[in-house]
């Protein structure tokens, strides 16, 4: 990749002027998947759907999501990664407008993966990228403000799309939010610059493969394992809370979208940041305090779940997803940079994509789960059940928390030589 030229790249503010720019199209990434969770009872109205049907909707996005991260996050670590965002940016928001066209299940099905295809190759790019121009001690506090973005996106982009839904059709969001991205990439064309991949000294005499050196990390492992966790619990619980509520409480669309995604969004809008900082600071105390942050996070989010089961009214609903989103929140906040820990700088990209693959996987089984379990013994204990998933997570990060320190300190150690 080529360094960054002197007309913009070269400031000493370039670093925060890229979280600006990433900010929009992370926003939208999340908006743009989101819009789906939205329209899910107009959907099911118009084509006759079950709610193992809607289920399936969301899962083959993450499915296809999960298996081309892995391979968009290689490309990231050997591509100008600049180029890799705004093509990925374009081909997602052009295949969001086109979900407009629509006219059944096996259409919906085949625009939905197109977006995820699209949308796969951001995230694992986009994290290194930032990484890259952002030093260590800054690291988690740059990726969880850039981690804002996704949350935003994904409860004000729900709402958004409840409300042109409301008004004008379940297609109108689609075609909104497309044009807004596709038109944004070229902006971005002549305002993200590329930094140079840098490469560890230990990397000389050794193999440099990016996904060779992942798989010899066992903590990086583990943290896959914890993301397929974590991110299994909390997606099963955004996608079907908005059509929970929209049943259960009898809101329009627009309303279960503010109480089922909006409550989810912001209340992690304010713990991810809070759990970048937590990180940063704990990581000055000791050398796993972004692992502490994540357990720390895990269990609340576990915690503050298990009320759902007896909540049943809107405020109680909301206070208990406002809760149980602000302890995940607080793991969003640091996530991408405790992998960073252990892993060297030329291999991040493919981590974050191994990580996002497996997670996500876990992402797409959840839904489906829910709507299985919710069909014999009810959504709130199918959603609350969701809680055993969290508290597993903190378990394994406690059982490896010395496996976790040695691999941070070696990596930390390579880089410095």
């Amino acid at each position: 990749m080529t360094a960054a030229p002197a007309s913009l790249g070269a400031r000493p503010s370039y670093p925060w002027i890229l979280i600006g720019l990433l900010w929009l199209v992370a926003f939208l990434n999340a908006a743009d998947r989101s819009i789906l969770v939205a329209v899910m009872p107009q959907l099911r109205e118009e084509f006759g759907l079950t709610p193992t049907m809607l289920a399936l909707l969301n899962s083959v996005f993450f499915w296809i999501y999960a298996v081309t991260a892995f391979l968009a996050g290689r490309l990231g670590d050997s591509a100008r990664r600049t180029r890799v965002i705004i093509y990925g940016l374009i081909f997602w928001s052009v295949a969001t407008g086109f979900s407009s066209l629509a006219n059944g299940f096996a259409l919906l099905i085949a625009f939905r993966g197109l977006v995820a295809f699209g949308e796969a190759f951001y995230y694992p790019t986009a994290t290194a990228f930032i990484s890259d121009w952002h030093r260590p001690a800054m690291r988690s506090r740059a990726l969880s403000i850039h981690q804002t973005a996704v949350l935003a996106g994904a409860g004000l982009g729900a709402l958004f799309a409840g409300l042109l839904a409301d008004r004008l059709g379940w297609q109108a969001p689609f075609v909104i939010f497309g044009a807004v991205g596709f038109f944004y990439s070229f902006f971005l064309f002549r305002t993200l610059r590329d930094a140079p991949i840098r490469h560890t000294a230990a990397e000389k005499g050794k193999s440099s493969e990016p996904i060779k050196v992942v798989l010899g990390i066992k903590p990086a492992l583990m943290l896959c394992v914890i993301f397929f966790l974590g991110t299994g619990a909390s997606t099963g619980v955004t996608v079907w809370a908005p059509t929970y509520i929209y049943d259960t409480l009898g809101l329009d669309l627009a309303g279960s979208a503010m109480v089922g995604a909006l409550t989810i969004s912001m209340a992690s809008l304010v713990a991810v940041p809070l759990g970048g900082l937590i990180a940063d600071m704990l990581a000055k105390k000791t050398p796993i305090g972004r692992f502490y942050t994540l357990m720390i996070g895990l269990g609340s989010a576990g915690l503050l779940l298990l009320p759902l089961f007896w909540a049943g009214t809107v405020l109680t609903v909301g206070l208990v997803l406002i809760a149980t989103s602000f302890g995940k929140g607080l793991f969003d906040g640091c996530i991408y940079a405790s992998m960073h820990d252990v892993v060297p700088p030329h291999a991040r990209a493919t981590a974050v994509g191994m990580m996002t693959m497996i997670g996500f996987f876990g992402a797409g089984l959840t839904p489906i789960f829910v709507a299985q379990v919710g069909e014999r013994f009810g959504m709130a204990l199918a959603m609350t059940s969701l809680a055993g998933l969290y508290f597993v997570a903190v378990v394994i990060l406690f059982a490896m928390r010395e496996s976790t320190r040695r691999a941070v300190l070696a990596n930390a150690q390579e880089i410095e030589g």
